[in-house]
Formats: structure tokens, sequence, C-alpha cells
């Protein structure tokens, strides 16, 4: 099989191809493009590639010259796919490939037959309607693939167990990075500012608020009753619940909000392309998701300097220490959530004391610097050993 020559024999840096199912709002996508936008130029170049297509989402990558594609899949298996990725691979010639979840980890295959020395692959998280990982096909066709992939990066230790315990990948396969987050970007909001936003209504309100699409995982529906409950405990308080974020349930969601009767303290504020200065304007940062792997938007919470109450599932048992920088809850547990929100609508005082902790941790730990020089190690120890087994192999061709 031939082998495509990376890019840097042209004098240009090596190319980066990103497989994604779908490039539109979310942590995972988040990730992506600040991973491209602030890896030096010099390092690599970088294309995406979306299985089935992208959005105006996709204006947030910023650096110049990196291609976009989308290859408008079909449901199903769809082996057109395969072919319509293998003939684009052979054409922009990458040096590694970098797929990401279950979407598309079967296209390493794919990248093997076109002759893409690297394949990379990362694992954010588990499925909605399989938070535990236990589906035996799902997790066969990763044990297959897996051969066909130098690396497999989970964002977690809880990812890196089960895929080394569960699935039944070698560990020599895997090499754990933590996501990072922008600590510019997302940072604490200066003392006295006031918001103004619409929840922002009266100076002493508490502001609980949440970022993530609503769907199945994130089940903002738990969330929603707890705040309902919360109300109750603490009918003098001036709350506030915000969900940011857009997607299937945002119609049942706010039916459970009228049906509460929470219409003038709960806000559906949609999609927002201004994250961060609306998370400055929270009291509390609040994620009720059923399964995650290391969650973006708790990571900005806490650059944010927020406190947080989640549900101690995936990796944030990592992030959040409970009763040092927020609080861990079981999942599907209303009347759980709503005793810890309570505890700091009670005290700001810790409010305040678990958000500078937690933004304390991410600055140590969680850091975007941190992630990013952790993918340039990735990829340059594989390409190294790529290339030095392609030199010990070319003499004795010769």
């Amino acid at each position: 099989m031939a082998v495509i020559a990376s890019s840097a024999h042209a004098g240009q840096p090596p190319l980066v191809v990103h497989l994604i199912y779908r490039l539109d709002i979310g942590g995972l996508e988040t990730l992506l493009v600040d991973t491209i936008n602030r890896m030096p130029a010099e390092r690599y170049r970088h294309a995406v590639v979306c299985l089935t297509d992208y959005t105006d989402f996709a204006a947030r990558i910023t650096r110049p010259g990196v291609e976009l594609f989308a290859l408008h899949k079909p449901p199903g298996a769809a082996p057109r796919t395969h072919l319509d990725l293998w003939r684009l691979l052979r054409r922009l010639r990458p040096a590694i490939l970098h797929t990401y979840n279950l979407g598309t980890i079967e296209y390493a295959t794919t990248a093997l037959l076109a002759g893409v020395p690297v394949r990379v692959h990362a694992e954010h998280g588990r499925d909605a309607g399989d938070p535990q990982g236990l589906n035996r096909k799902h997790n066969l066709l990763r044990r297959l693939v897996a051969p066909c992939i130098d690396r497999i990066v989970p964002v977690s230790r809880d990812l890196g167990a089960w895929l080394r315990d569960t699935v039944g990948i070698a560990e020599r396969r895997l090499r754990l990075i933590d996501n990072g987050v922008d600590t510019e970007r997302f940072r604490p909001a200066l003392p006295g500012a006031s918001g103004s936003e619409a929840w922002h209504d009266d100076p002493q309100a508490f502001v609980i608020g949440s970022v993530g699409r609503l769907q199945d995982v994130k089940d903002q529906a738990t969330l929603i009753a707890a705040f309902a409950l919360l109300c109750r405990m603490l009918p003098q308080e001036p709350l506030r619940l915000v969900l940011v974020g857009d997607g299937p349930l945002r119609a049942p969601l706010a039916a459970q909000v009228a049906a509460s009767g929470l219409q003038d303290r709960v806000w559906l504020a949609g999609a927002r392309a201004d994250v961060a200065p609306v998370m400055r304007g929270f009291s509390l940062f609040a994620l009720s998701s059923i399964a995650e792997g290391t969650p973006v938007t708790l990571l900005e919470a806490m650059a944010s300097s927020l406190p947080v109450v989640s549900t101690a599932v995936g990796g944030i048992p990592d992030l959040v220490a409970d009763g040092a920088n927020g609080a861990l809850v079981p999942p599907s547990n209303p009347e759980a959530m709503a005793q810890a929100l309570a505890a700091y609508v009670r005290n700001r005082a810790l409010a305040q004391a678990h958000g500078a902790a937690g933004r304390a941790r991410v600055e140590r730990q969680y850091s975007m610097q941190a992630m990013l020089e952790a993918y340039l190690a990735l990829y340059d120890g594989l390409l190294q050993s790529k290339n030095k087994v392609n030199e010990a192999i070319t003499p004795c061709a010769e």
C-alpha cells in the first residue's frame, strides 16, 4: 500500500485532518475550534471534514487557510461516504487523521487504506442512550477498529478506565489528555459588575445558570424540577434559572416550566455566541447530565469562578471536588440537587470561596495551553515514530 507523504515534504507544516460528525454548537466542537485557532501555525496545518454538514458555527474558525468539507453522509452504513472520504484524503495528503467519538471511529480504516501515516481517535463522552458504555455492538466496533488507530485519547480518567476495562482497548494505545479552557476569555466577573440580561432584573437575585444542548443526555428536566423544589424551599429568595442552549427538547422543557408556574423565574435563553460574558452574570453553574466525559462548559464555569452543583457522572468527579469547589449529586435526583443548590443560596460567601477554588484548579490543570502542548507532543511523537520506521525499512527496499 502506498503511503501518502506528509505535506511537510513540500516545505509546509504537516496537515491534520479533523473528522467530526457535524460541526455545530457544542463542547467538543468548541474544543476543536479552539485547538485549530491556537495551535502554532508553524507546527501544523488543519482541515475539518464533517461526515454530515456544518452550521455557521464554523465561522468561529478564525485561523487562515483552514479548509472545511461536508460529505453529507445519509443515515445508515453509507459505504459511499467511505469512498468519498478516501478520495478526499488522497487529495489532501494529510500526515494525521484525528477522529472524534463513536460516529467517526470506523473511518480510521478508511484513512489506513488511503495511506494516512498517523491515525488518532478521541473519546469525549458516551452516548445518551448508553451512558455506561455497555452496548456490545458499539464496543465490538471500537475493538475491531483499534488496531488501525495509533492512539486513542480519552479526555477523562473515567473514560480511560472504561476503554481499558469494559471495551478492552490495550493500555499502550491509550493517552489521557485533559480538556482545556481559555482562562483569558472565561474569567471572573469584576467586583460590583451588574448584568444587563433579562434575568438580572433584581440586583440581589441568585442566578443559577446552565449551558448545554437541550437533549436527553443533559437532562435539564431534572434541573428544572430541582429549581421548582428550591423555590418552594426558599420562597423569599429572588431565584433565577437560565438554560443557555437549544435542541430537540426545547418545547417539552418550556412546557415543564409553564406547568411549574415558573415562567417569570426561568429563561430558555437559546444558543448564544457570547457564553463567556453570559456566564459572568451567573451566581452558580448547574449541570444535570446523566453521562459526560470532561464537559467543556463545566471547565468554562470553573474558570469564571462559579461554584458548581453537578451530577457525579463520567469525568466530572475529576473536576469537582465535593465540598471544595462545588457539590456532587446523583443523576436524575431533583431532591438532592435542590438541597445542594440551597446550601449556596443560603451561604453566598461559601459560593464565592468555592468559585475561587474552581478557578485555581483550572489554572493548575485544565488550561488551554496544557491541552495544546499535550496534543502537540502526541502528534510529534507519533509522526517521529512513523518516520523512524520508514527510515529503517527504506534501505531494505533498496
